[in-house]
């Protein structure tokens, strides 16, 4: 059997990594152009956002009103580039099935609500998240909460097809990996998601870049984790997989068990002193 090379583990050499990132992205666009067309757009908004970050001196809960769209632009372009990935892991014929391209465009539209939403909010000087203060602004929340929750449903899809029709010429552990990172996305991130949609994270800047407080009642530590297990689980796979399948599979189990603890952890510091959202 040949192994292909995915995007992610291009071989060393001489060829300059710019080049080989470059590839990548023809390699995953070839794939799925939707999703990498749709992560361009977001990356391209960051650019007027951090201008706007620069020149607009407003404050939400002491926090600059751009802070938000940056991180939801950010993680979304990196959301959608990692599922271009896992559709690239399909056989070709199975990248144009009706699931995949239902995935494919509910991703899009759902993550394309809540940023488009969250960044009027940040132009307006208003909350998007746990503002109910009128009937209208409470609602477009509660349709927050359920596009959140569909867009995270849209990776039980992958994993499915991962785990069904995942190509046999990629190491089976690579797809077992973006298949159960898949999977634990919707499971650890919805059910941090959930709890964080009633439980407001305390006001302030707390850790620099994402602005996290860690000494207890913030439970968006915990949805990173959920969050980004689509990403952790596939790069711990790309070296198990050189391991070989049985024992392979054990430190690959073993992996997705930790990434659940530490899930848990986060859960339980995030739940002490929570306060209900206002």
């Amino acid at each position: 059997m040949t192994v292909v090379q995915h995007p992610i583990s291009a071989p060393t050499g001489r060829r300059p990594w710019a080049s080989r990132a470059a590839a990548a992205l023809r390699e995953l666009h070839a794939a799925q152009p939707v999703l990498v067309g749709f992560a361009a757009v977001m990356l391209a908004a960051i650019v007027p956002a951090l201008v706007a970050l620069g020149v607009d001196e407003r404050t939400l809960r002491g926090v600059d009103v751009w802070a938000k769209p940056l991180k939801f632009m950010a993680s979304t372009a990196l959301f959608a580039l990692t599922t271009a990935w896992f559709v690239w892991l399909l056989p070709a014929a199975r990248r144009r099935a009706a699931p995949v391209r239902r995935a494919v465009w509910t991703l899009v539209a759902t993550a394309g609500f809540e940023v488009g939403y969250i960044t009027l909010q940040a132009a307006l000087g208003q909350a998007s998240h746990y503002n109910v203060a009128d009937a209208v602004h409470g609602a477009l929340y509660t349709a927050m909460g359920v596009a959140a929750l569909v867009l995270t449903g849209t990776q039980l899809v992958f994993a499915r097809e991962l785990w069904r029709h995942g190509r046999t010429d990629v190491p089976r552990l690579v797809v077992a990996g973006a298949a159960t990172g898949a999977a634990l996305t919707f499971f650890l991130g919805a059910g941090a998601g959930l709890a964080l949609g009633g439980l407001q994270p305390p006001a302030g800047w707390g850790v620099p870049l994402v602005g996290w407080h860690l000494g207890g009642g913030d439970l968006r530590p915990a949805h990173f984790v959920g969050i980004h297990a689509q990403q952790a689980l596939p790069l711990a796979a790309l070296p198990i997989a050189a391991i070989g399948p049985r024992r392979g599979g054990a430190w690959l189990a073993g992996v997705a068990v930790a990434w659940t603890v530490l899930w848990a952890l986060a859960m339980a510091l995030g739940l002490q002193g929570a306060a209900p959202a206002a």
